[in-house]
């Protein structure tokens, strides 16, 4: 049976990834899924502190209802995002944030 250890150094690998597509990639498609890998990371940590942190021999689930939650709230952020990426870039023609350098239409 795997650690909350092995679950948290996991984690911190998922979400330092993610902050390296943010940082280093240009394409604001990649960056917006780093984005999604850095929440994903977040919760497995959520969930791995409420499976280890129970009472009575038994995991505590406010934890993993807070990730339905955050999955829910994930999701509508993903819609959202999405649909400015596309507005985005049919008025510039272009999803690279180096030519993305003022917000005017």
């Amino acid at each position: 049976m795997a650690s909350l250890h092995s679950y948290l150094l996991v984690s911190g690998l998922l979400f330092a990834i993610g902050l390296a597509g943010v940082v280093l990639r240009r394409n604001i498609i990649v960056v917006f899924m780093c984005l999604e890998l850095m929440l994903s990371a977040a919760n497995l940590t959520l969930v791995a502190f409420s499976r280890f942190n129970g009472s009575n021999g038994l995991p505590d689930y406010n934890g993993q209802m807070l990730v339905f939650f955050v999955i829910t709230v994930a999701a509508a952020e993903v819609a959202v995002g999405l649909a400015i990426i596309v507005a985005l870039y049919r008025a510039r023609q272009t999803i690279h944030t180096d030519d993305l350098t003022s917000m005017r239409g």
